[in-house]
C-alpha cells in the first residue's frame, strides 16, 4: 500500500540533499523520492547509500529517481522514471516485480501508455508551474488532472495516480476531489520551517480528516 505523500527531495549539493530528506523524515515522511538531477553517478550513489540508510531507520519507502542500477545496487525500494528516461520494462527486467516503478505522465496518451507498461503509480502533472524542473510539460490544474481521471473512470482503469508540480498544503482539497491516490510534493516541504506540522496538516487532508481554509 503506497503512502498518500511523497516527498521528492531537493538540493544543490550532497548536504543539502542528506539535511532536507533527514529532516522531512524526522517529521513524520514515510516515503521519499530521491531526486538529485546533474550530480555525477558516483555522488549520485554515495547520497543514495546514506539516504537509504536514513530511511530505513525511520522504517519510510525510498524510490530513486531514474538511476534504475543504481536502486537496485542500495537496494531500494523502487524507481520513477520519466518520460525520456529508461523504459518500464528495461527497469523491470533489472528491478523485477518486487520492486515499485512508478511514470510521469503529462496526458491522457502518457496515462494510458504507462498502465500498458505496467508501472505500479503515475505522477502526473504539473499541477502548476514549479522551478525545480527544467523542461516543464504543459500546466494541467485541477481540472486537467480531473478530465483524465474521469476518463481513466469510464475505461475502467483502476491505477494509483498522484499529482505533481507545485503542489501546496491549500491544493490538497481540490486535488484529492479530482480522484488522484495522492500528491507528490517537493518545495512546499524543503523550505516549510515546521515540517512536522506541515506534514500532520498534509495527512489529516489527504486522509479527509480536517478541512484547510
Amino acid at each position: 500500500m503506497l503512502d498518500k505523500l511523497q516527498y521528492i527531495s531537493q538540493g544543490e549539493t550532497s548536504q543539502e540533499q542528506i539535511e532536507n530528506i533527514s529532516h522531512t523524515l524526522a517529521a513524520g515522511c514515510k516515503w521519499v523520492q530521491l531526486r538529485f538531477k546533474n550530480a555525477p553517478k558516483e555522488e549520485f550513489f554515495w547520497v543514495a547509500q546514506k539516504v537509504k540508510e536514513l530511511c530505513d531507520s525511520y522504517k519510510a519507502m525510498l524510490t530513486i529517481n531514474d538511476h534504475v542500477n543504481i536502486a537496485q545496487a542500495i537496494d531500494a525500494d523502487g524507481v520513477h522514471l520519466g518520460l525520456q528516461d529508461m523504459s518500464i520494462a528495461q527497469a523491470r527486467d533489472i528491478l523485477g516485480y518486487e520492486k515499485i516503478i512508478g511514470g510521469t505522465a503529462n496526458t491522457l496518451e502518457d496515462v494510458l501508455s504507462r498502465v500498458r507498461e505496467e508501472c505500479n503509480y503515475i505522477g502526473l502533472g504539473p499541477f502548476r508551474f514549479t522551478p525545480t524542473k527544467k523542461k516543464l510539460s504543459p500546466i494541467l490544474g485541477a481540472e486537467g488532472i480531473k478530465q483524465i481521471m474521469q476518463e481513466l473512470t469510464l475505461l475502467s482503469i483502476e491505477m494509483p495516480v498522484y499529482a505533481i508540480g507545485g503542489i501546496t498544503l491549500k491544493d490538497v482539497v481540490k486535488i484529492m476531489d479530482t480522484g488522484v491516490a495522492g500528491v507528490a510534493v517537493s518545495g512546499e516541504i524543503t523550505n516549510h520551517p515546521n515540517k512536522k506540522e506541515l506534514l500532520e496538516n498534509f495527512n489529516q487532508l489527504l486522509n479527509g480528516q480536517i478541512n484547510y481554509s
